[in-house]
């Protein structure tokens, strides 16, 4: 007898809604990996403290700590009114890149909510041990009680980026690079996408930044911010890395259109310049993925890194003229990005479905 397939979630009506989209909750991991933030777990924690304050007043956090020690030691730190409103959960983890490993929230137009749990293979098989967190999502299954979708190809949510209007933006360097999905053709990953994120129509990039050990992921280049509008990042020094690859990304955007042929409003935001300076036995740290694009939206605020650069007020500036509703709150992440991401990567919105 032939193996019956399952519906995917476009089949079922279901999708991924763009960010801005109310949320019933932003997900979290507590950082603790001396590996990934080397004496800087610290300050890594207290930049988490300040992002759960500043969420919190608009929507739940659901916070995964390891046990009830840590559990503990995190309240007692949460000296905010709104930290009432942090859920938390003693889920094991090895590391906070809950983007990438976590559920991949979908909503239907029946008002039901369900996820996909992507392959997490640690950004093309780079780091054994963060493999562990691949079993999240599963573990998240009974937690939340809704439909989890399994796609069964590697991908990770820092790579993929969705309007809610048909349109998801991701790069070739990071979806066609042989370290994820070999097997897989271009016309094949964008059918997956099709399938599981519920689009119809799929934006390519090319290159990621300079430094960026996920292999390019698009939420340091570009983002939507309304369905018609794209923020991208850009260079202003002809002689710096990322110059070229970034105008080559900007001419992309300028000739893409959206489901119905209509091109879209592209908005730049500048670079912080290079932050880094120095190797481990493990990374080479001299050039780190530092990005204004990898803000997060939040139902009152939008969380903004920042790195003491001349430039942050630009960028700040920037966001929240494209975010009239919203409170553009200014994180200083050059702590953060020596873990190779900062606060999009380590966050991940749960859609209202109400």
């Amino acid at each position: 007898m032939a193996e019956t397939k399952e519906p995917t979630p476009a089949e079922l009506a279901f999708r991924m809604p763009a960010e801005w989209h109310p949320h019933s909750a932003t997900w979290l991991t507590w950082p603790k990996d001396p590996e990934t933030w080397p004496d800087r777990v610290e300050l890594a924690q207290s930049i988490f403290l300040k992002m759960m304050a500043a969420l919190t007043p608009g929507e739940e956090v659901h916070l995964m700590v390891d046990d009830t020690e840590a559990e503990a030691k995190v309240r007692n730190q949460c000296v905010f009114e709104s930290a009432k409103n942090i859920v938390f959960h003693q889920i094991p983890t090895v590391d906070s890149w809950v983007r990438d490993y976590g559920p991949n929230f979908l909503i239907s137009d029946d008002g039901e909510l369900a996820f996909n749990d992507w392959i997490f293979n640690a950004w093309g098989d780079k780091y054994e041990e963060l493999k562990r967190d691949d079993r999240i999502p599963q573990l998240l299954e009974t937690v939340l009680e809704v439909r989890r979708f399994e796609p069964r190809i590697v991908m990770e949510g820092g790579s993929i980026e969705v309007n809610g209007a048909g349109c998801v933006l991701t790069t070739e360097q990071c979806l066609l690079n042989p370290n994820r999905n070999p097997q897989l053709s271009r016309t094949e990953i964008e059918q997956y996408l099709k399938d599981f994120l519920g689009v119809e129509k799929v934006l390519w990039l090319g290159d990621g930044i300079v430094g960026d050990d996920t292999d390019g992921h698009i939420d340091d280049i570009a983002r939507f911010v309304e369905p018609n509008v794209i923020v991208t990042v850009i260079e202003d020094d002809p002689s710096d890395a990322n110059y070229q690859l970034l105008q080559d990304n900007l001419s992309r955007l300028r000739s893409m259109t959206d489901i119905s042929g209509r091109g879209f409003d592209i908005v730049t935001l500048p670079m912080p310049g290079v932050v880094g300076g120095t190797s481990t036995n493990k990374r080479n740290l001299d050039r780190l993925p530092a990005s204004y694009a990898n803000f997060y939206i939040g139902n009152k605020v939008v969380l903004a890194p920042v790195f003491g650069h001349i430039n942050d007020e630009r960028a700040v500036a920037t966001l929240q003229s494209l975010f009239p509703t919203r409170r553009v709150v200014p994180i200083n992440c050059e702590p953060l990005v020596w873990g190779m991401g900062t606060i999009h990567c380590l966050t991940q919105q749960q859609p209202n479905v109400r």
